[in-house]
């Protein structure tokens, strides 16, 4: 259980200036997750799919003051409108894709769905991270069975991470309808 339905100003801003046209967002479970996650972050972290910029602005709310957050997003229109709102708390919004990051990291924290981490994969999330970086792959059924399962049957991609040895990973539920992996580079 997390804490109450607190929301920092930076995370409503974002939430506010998508509102009209952007309706999937990070869920607050999960955001204060990242947050959490994030104040124990230095150098710089990123997340790939900013749509509205709730993410992001999870992550600049947790990080500590030195820490760089970088969030790239395909859609010119969602990066464009997320720059606005999170430009001025230090958050620099990249139009693309993850082709993006590479020259700005290793990383030591990397947030995303778990529809873009089909895209990414393993290895390159692998390489993109410092060792001890965290990878977050959020937007999962929480799952109690092994091998993890969703209503379609076995949860692979999961799977797959979970017996990556290049990682120590968990799947931890942050809410009683959603879960996030958690995979810790060794």
């Amino acid at each position: 259980m997390s804490a109450p339905d607190q929301v920092p100003e930076l995370v409503s801003a974002a939430l506010r200036g998508t509102a009209d046209f952007y309706s999937h967002s990070t869920r607050h479970e999960t955001g204060r997750f990242l947050a959490t996650l994030a104040a124990s972050r230095t150098g710089t972290i990123a997340e790939i799919g900013t749509g509205g910029g709730a993410g992001a602005a999870w992550l600049r709310s947790g990080a500590p003051a030195g820490t760089r957050v970088l969030s790239v997003e395909m859609d010119p229109e969602r990066a464009e409108l997320a720059r606005v709102t999170l430009s001025s708390a230090g958050v620099q919004i990249l139009t693309g894709g993850t082709e993006q990051l590479w020259d700005r990291g290793p990383f030591s924290l990397l947030s995303m769905d778990r529809h873009t981490a089909i895209e990414v994969g393993r290895d390159q999330s692998w390489q993109m991270l410092v060792p001890g970086g965290v990878v977050v792959i959020d937007d999962f059924q929480p799952s109690s069975d092994w091998p993890p399962m969703t209503s379609d049957g076995v949860d692979w991609m999961r799977q797959e991470w979970l017996l990556d040895g290049r990682f120590e990973s968990s799947a931890v539920a942050v809410g009683p309808d959603v879960s996030v992996l958690v995979a810790v580079r060794r």
